[in-house]
């Protein structure tokens, strides 16, 4: 057991350490993948050292590290007790941006019609989509649900689906890209709502096998599996090698921080050959950016999928709610040529309007969308949190969920600047097992592999959501349910978790409810 335990310790220091000793080594890479439009700073050898010091494994859990309480640095704000808890601007903006936030929570809650419209500003609504408006998925700015049960719908998750591309369909510049295509009927994502005169393109049809786990001191735990159909076809069979992929809108907070995050020290915690033998090998996904230009290291979306918020934010106006923007110009959204009645409908886009949502919108979409302020922590100095948090660390947690980074250096945005973050993630891709496997790849990430998550505000998701539902899919029902669907690279974290003591186990759940 010490070796065992010596093992991960070893693994979650070299994870802290590194990204200082292998930042040279890396910083060409970093280049590459597009880490200098963020336009910061070099840092220095002090910072450099004081950085190591503020994100190094801690050798003491009777006490909180310093600055714990605060996951998002200065950008951290109080911890409400109330469901707006994810829905307050980060704390150290200035009072114009505030304005300019205040705008943009406007533009994430607007309503979209459909065109022809007197509400000009408003119309260009799908025809086909998934809601009428950002916040409708991530209902105050939290997670999304699964239906729950036949009369509720899924207006918050929907299915992604593909079909296998050639080898002219990739980008040669991205090594290991997996090539697909859009399913040519249905295109990248399947919308469950229409216009009038449109039919839906399906509806999403879930069932459940109930699955026994066994726990130590006589615990059992009930997991549910899940089997997705897309029922009710509006628009003919899905090509016979469709592959879909369910997605639950994930909360919104940090993530213009999780931005901030220099590339360098997310690619020294990449070990894709499983050089150190630990059995993790993370890897970034690196896709083509439409909004550079030029491959990019992947951040947001559960596979990792999109590499800034600004893009992340247009397609999902376009895929979601079929509103045109700069950077995805067709007015008719997700539709397919083969849908010619959707192509050819009245959109919002004219003259005078080039755009159903222009730059300077999306501009402040994405303003509010890095902006949303993560809640301090709670009970950090609680005994019962402390152990759980050192169970975190031994069981091999943190081989995954990095605890602590610091943020870039940047001139142009000081409330993400050189802030010591707490989002408990390396961002990488992760191979997670068989059970949770979607057989679908995205970019490089293949069809058992899944960005980590971060958990930050982890423990308000029954606060601001109603429910406590967690994974791409909503299939856990507790953070002890997404634990046991562990598996993959992380299954020897979960074994631990499942034959550790009870009063342990109990700790850790508690520590990530602190989150």
């Amino acid at each position: 057991m010490r070796n065992s335990t010596h093992r991960k310790w070893t693994r979650a220091s070299k994870l802290l350490i590194l990204p200082v000793a292998a930042l040279a080594a890396t910083q060409s890479l970093s280049a590459e993948l597009g880490d200098t439009h963020l336009n910061y700073l070099p840092r220095t050898d002090d910072e450099r050292g004081r950085i190591t010091g503020a994100t190094a494994v801690p050798q003491d859990f009777s006490a909180p590290q310093r600055f714990e309480d605060l996951p998002a640095g200065a950008a951290t704000v109080r911890a409400r007790t109330d469901g707006d808890a994810f829905s307050q601007p980060s704390g150290n903006l200035s009072f114009e941006q505030e304005l300019d936030f205040k705008v943009g929570n406007g533009l994430f809650k607007k309503i979209w019609v459909s065109s022809p419209s007197s509400t000009l500003a408003s119309d260009g609504l799908g025809p086909l989509y998934n809601a009428r408006s950002c916040q409708r998925c991530h209902v105050k700015d939290g997670r999304g649900h699964t239906p729950n049960g036949p009369d509720d719908n899924a207006i918050s998750m929907f299915l992604r689906v593909s079909i296998q591309g050639g080898p002219d369909d990739g980008y040669a510049e991205i090594e290991d890209y997996i090539a697909t295509l859009p399913e040519p009927t249905y295109g990248g994502q399947m919308q469950d709502h229409a216009l009038p005169g449109h039919p839906a393109e399906y509806r999403l049809d879930i069932t459940y096998e109930d699955v026994s786990v066994a726990l130590s001191d006589g615990e059992t735990a009930t997991l549910r599996r899940p089997t997705y159909k897309a029922a009710d076809l509006g628009y003919g069979p899905l090509h016979p090698d469709a592959m879909i992929s369910p997605r639950v809108a994930p909360q919104m907070i940090g993530l213009g921080l999780l931005e901030a995050i220099p590339v360098a020290d997310l690619l020294a915690k990449a070990d894709p050959d499983d050089a150190d033998g630990d059995g993790i090998s993370g890897r970034p996904n690196i896709v083509w950016s439409v909004e550079y230009g030029e491959p990019m290291m992947g951040r947001f979306g559960h596979k990792a999928g999109m590499p800034t918020i600004m893009e992340q934010s247009a397609a999902a106006f376009a895929g979601d709610i079929g509103i045109s923007s700069p950077l995805y110009p067709a007015a008719h959204g997700d539709c397919t040529p083969a849908q010619t009645n959707c192509v050819n409908a009245p959109h919002g886009d004219g003259d005078v309007r080039v755009f159903e949502i222009d730059q300077a919108g999306m501009d402040l979409v994405a303003f509010y969308s890095r902006n949303l302020g993560v809640p301090a922590r709670r009970d950090v100095d609680d005994p019962q949190v402390l152990r759980g948090k050192e169970v975190f660390h031994t069981s091999g947690c943190v081989g995954c969920h990095t605890p602590a980074y610091v943020t870039h250096r940047m001139q142009d945005r000081p409330e993400h600047s050189f802030q010591l973050i707490w989002p408990y993630t390396d961002l990488l891709l992760h191979d997670m097992g068989e059970g949770l496997a979607d057989n679908r790849p995205e970019a490089r990430a293949t069809g058992r592999e899944w960005r980590t998550p971060p958990l930050w505000g982890v423990g308000l998701t029954e606060q601001v959501s109603g429910h406590t539902q967690f994974l791409h899919d909503g299939r856990a029902r507790s953070l002890l349910e997404a634990i046991l669907w562990h598996g993959g690279e992380a299954q020897p974290a979960r074994d631990t978790v499942v034959s550790m003591p009870k009063p342990d186990r109990d700790a850790l759940i508690r520590f990530l409810e602190s989150l």
